[in-house]
């Protein structure tokens, strides 16, 4: 067992951290949430990241993504997470997908991992991938912020939490997102993530988290098929 690892051991096993160096995630999205879960599941230890995001750096994200640099700024989002995940960890395979997912490509991209994390900010996006997830086969694990609040859920192939979630795909947001907003919710991402690479019970599937950190109010709503 690498040293870099001890202080995981207790909240998961020898068996289990050598696990995770076998499992491949796919983060769509590199901003406010991407790169917090990205961050999260390297330094636990996972084996594979695919970070995907054609999107590049504004001065706009500076207030809240942790890779927005001012001397980033300009830069593509999934190519500077790699050079700081690699920073982090030197064995690491992580591979960085200059490009936006859509419907042509999203299949080539996501498959062949054992979670996938949706970090993105438009709810067509998400609808397709998590139809694409279920096709592969792949558990999705959600999130999604907006100014002090945050929501999470896990999606096994065959659920109807987020299509249920997003019926009238009608977009939301218009709120800002304040600092602290996505690394609170990829905190979550990341733990259900692991959960679900662990093959660990008591997740967030077909219910969703909703948390509100202003008034520190936090639900769990069982999600129901429509």
């Amino acid at each position: 067992m690498n040293d870099r690892y001890e202080r995981n051991l207790g909240a998961v096993t020898e068996d289990e951290q050598e696990l995770l160096k076998t499992k491949r995630a796919a983060i769509v999205g590199c901003g406010g949430l991407g790169c917090y879960v990205a961050e999260f599941l390297a330094r636990i230890g996972i084996g594979h990241l695919t970070l995907i995001d054609g999107d590049v750096f504004t001065e706009g994200n500076l207030n809240r993504q942790l890779y927005s640099l001012e001397n980033n700024l300009g830069k593509n989002k999934a190519k500077a997470a790699e050079k700081r995940l690699l920073e982090i960890r030197a064995d690491l395979s992580v591979e960085a997908i200059d490009l936006f997912l859509d419907a042509e490509n999203a299949g080539l991209f996501l498959r062949g991992h054992d979670v996938i994390i949706d970090a993105l900010d438009t709810v067509k996006m998400r609808l397709l991938i998590v139809e694409t997830a279920g096709n592969f086969g792949i558990p999705l694990v959600h999130g999604a912020v907006a100014g002090w609040n945050a929501q999470v859920c896990t999606i096994f192939p065959g659920d109807f939490s987020l299509t249920s979630l997003y019926k009238k795909h009608s977009e939301r947001g218009g709120r800002g997102v304040l600092s602290f907003t996505p690394a609170f919710c990829a905190s979550l991402q990341a733990a259900e993530a692991v959960k679900v690479l662990l093959g660990r019970k008591d997740l967030l599937r077909n219910k969703i988290l909703m948390a509100d950190l202003r008034y520190n109010s936090f639900e769990i709503i069982e999600m129901e098929e429509e």
